[in-house]
């Protein structure tokens, strides 16, 4: 069994915040699965998906992201699914808008939700799948910019963008990182 979870905040007021990159993907991914029933369990909104030889939870936590980690270590130990089943889809400020970048592990890189993942398992060896957000402009902090919606020209490119990531992700269950990583690594998507 495998996990895909993406980061974001719960509620409607952060739905299009460059912070709920992670969950927009973990939408998309549940309607080209076609994931019809998700439930609230362990701190999170969870939706089951079968393929064949391999069964795969998709789950968005409700904690916030500053403390995603409880949520994704209840959901790990609960399934019995080691971290390097793990696929943690998030927002990356050092990756322009339209950018995807896969990785078999690494540090947090300073995002809080990441970090907060790591102290909770104890490992950094998870996958990863980031999405670019763009580093603030000059005149804003980091907190405004995450918290911050995308304009409408980067939401069609953070939506091209994230077709392209549920097929990563489609091609991370079935044929594994490096796969994954070789096809998708370099991706850019840029506005037109």
């Amino acid at each position: 069994m495998k996990a895909i979870i993406g980061l974001g905040n719960p509620g409607m007021q952060y739905a299009h915040n460059r912070h709920n990159v992670g969950f927009m993907v973990l939408d998309r991914l549940a309607a080209r699965w076609k994931v019809k029933d998700w439930f609230t369990r362990y701190q999170a909104r969870l939706g089951n998906v079968s393929f064949p030889g391999e069964r795969v939870v998709l789950a968005k936590p409700q904690t916030f992201m500053n403390n995603s980690g409880s949520a994704v270590k209840a959901i790990l130990t609960a399934y019995s699914i080691p971290p390097e089943d793990l696929l943690l889809v998030y927002d990356d400020l050092d990756l322009e808008v339209g950018q995807l970048r896969l990785r078999r592990r690494g540090s947090a890189g300073g995002h809080k939700g990441v970090t907060s993942v790591i102290s909770h398992l104890g490992v950094e060896d998870f996958h990863r799948l980031r999405l670019g957000i763009g580093s603030p402009p000059p005149d804003r902090t980091v907190i405004d910019h995450v918290l911050g919606d995308f304009t409408p020209e980067q939401l069609e490119v953070v939506r091209s963008v994230s077709a392209i990531a549920v097929e990563a992700a489609t091609v991370w269950v079935s044929e594994g990182i490096d796969v994954a990583m070789a096809r998708f690594n370099g991706t850019f998507v840029e506005e037109q």
